[in-house]
């Protein structure tokens, strides 16, 4: 398959360690980091703010058919 087709096709990876530990997500392509966010309560201000907590799963080495992210618990 061209390399340009590869970039478009979706597949299966797995999180692995921290706040999403075991999930599966489809990807497009093979990203080197995954970003997952997780909202948070915000006390009653009269307005819409919201926060989110964010966390970084970089992309494992290795030749497994399904990509692996690991949990960066140094990125902000």
């Amino acid at each position: 398959m061209p390399r340009n087709e590869d970039e478009h096709a979706y597949g299966s990876a797995l999180l692995v360690g921290g706040p999403a530990d075991g999930v599966r997500i489809e990807v497009r392509g093979s990203p080197d980091v995954i970003q997952v966010t997780v909202p948070c309560r915000v006390e009653a201000s009269g307005s819409d703010v919201r926060a989110a907590a964010v966390y970084v799963y970089r992309r494992e080495s290795g030749g497994s058919a399904s990509p692996r992210y690991g949990f960066d618990p140094a990125s902000p």
